[in-house]
């Protein structure tokens, strides 16, 4: 297999305020593959826009970056000067953000700000660039993409201005496109497209993308692979189908009970997730999860769980789970549980038995 595309690496980031230190994430490691559709799921403020946001350079003051490595293509982002960062971001590395309407500049008209990229890194001459903003929006499926580029944002429905941010990120061809709640705000059926114009920009023109989101359907329709993450950490990562059909943490499988399933003969009952997120200034000892968590055990207080391989391809980050892969190895007590002692867990998290 070729090297990662993007490998980040014990990655940590701290909001340094009145109230005291916020750590906003805290040990984050994964890679990306060439061409590969990545999503990262989790609650409001689980750190997974600031770790996109890391990765474009872009972490908002009083925040920073206080350890860790990024790597694209080999070279550590976070060593790079502010310079080189730059010509890197919007020309290899491209982001779509959550709000096009505050993203885009409500007093220049759209073409321009699809061909600006062009004009920054690839010193194009200024009517060559227009010609090919008004290509790029006929190839994201703006109607009338001639007109279109002549107007403001505000003259846009949210769907086009969408699909003009997107065609921004495309503009320089970039081989990293990492897409923040893109579908937010934007009725089902435009949702509906707009992953559809990811999907097959993914394909035609083999560009990896990370998708935020806290939606899960759009992850099952849109991604090959799935991190998860709860207060500033990754409690689990695999395929798409092992983490729907198989979860193995607590927090993924409670978040799936909390979905309506369509394709279920039987419906289940939806389930919350009892409980708040923790104070990422002064987070819980051992598992951040574990005082909302049903299955926890005494570990869980005190020890924080490594992420760590359960499955081919799946990591989890719950003692739960490796004392059920230990004891599959015929291990007697929980106390032998060690991280690297215990993988091969094959069934899915099961409801808690209530006495």
């Amino acid at each position: 297999m070729s090297p990662p595309l993007l490998e980040v690496r014990d990655l940590r980031i701290r909001f340094f305020t009145e109230d005291g230190e916020v750590r906003a994430v805290e040990g984050v490691s994964f890679d990306l593959q060439e061409g590969e559709i990545l999503g990262i799921v989790g609650e409001s403020g689980c750190g997974k826009s600031m770790t996109a946001l890391s990765i474009m350079g872009l972490v908002p003051e009083p925040g920073r970056v206080t350890g860790g490595e990024i790597r694209f293509k080999g070279r550590d982002l976070l060593s790079m000067a502010p310079d080189e960062v730059r010509d890197i971001r919007g020309k290899d590395i491209a982001m779509i953000f959550q709000d096009p309407l505050s993203s885009l500049n409500p007093v220049l008209k759209t073409g321009f700000q699809v061909a600006e990229p062009m004009l920054a890194h690839q010193r194009a001459d200024k009517r060559r660039a227009l010609a090919r903003a008004v290509d790029l929006l006929r190839q994201v499926r703006v109607p009338a993409a001639e007109q279109r580029a002549r107007d403001y944002p505000f003259q846009l429905s949210g769907g086009m201005r969408q699909r003009a941010m997107i065609a921004m990120g495309l503009a320089n061809a970039p081989s990293m496109l990492i897409a923040d709640e893109p579908t937010t705000a934007l009725d089902v059926t435009v949702q509906a497209q707009i992953l559809d114009l990811l999907r097959t920009l993914n394909r035609e023109t083999r560009t990896a993308i990370v998708l935020i989101t806290h939606n899960l359907a759009v992850v099952a329709g849109l991604c090959s692979r799935v991190i998860v993450m709860y207060a500033g950490q990754i409690v689990e990562e695999g395929s798409v189908f092992d983490l729907f059909e198989r979860p193995q943490h607590p927090y993924t499988w409670l978040l799936l009970r909390s979905v309506p399933r369509l394709d279920r003969t039987r419906p289940e009952r939806l389930r919350s997730i009892e409980g708040l997120p923790p104070d990422l200034i002064a987070p819980p000892p051992g598992c951040r999860f574990h005082p909302r968590c049903p299955f926890r055990i005494e570990p869980c207080f005190t020890e924080p769980p490594p992420l760590q391989e359960v499955g081919p391809g799946q990591r989890a980050a719950c003692w739960v789970t490796m004392r059920r892969a230990h004891e599959e190895m015929g291990a007697a007590t929980l106390l032998d549980v060690r991280p690297g002692a215990g993988s091969g867990v094959h069934g899915p998290i099961r409801e808690p038995h209530r006495g």
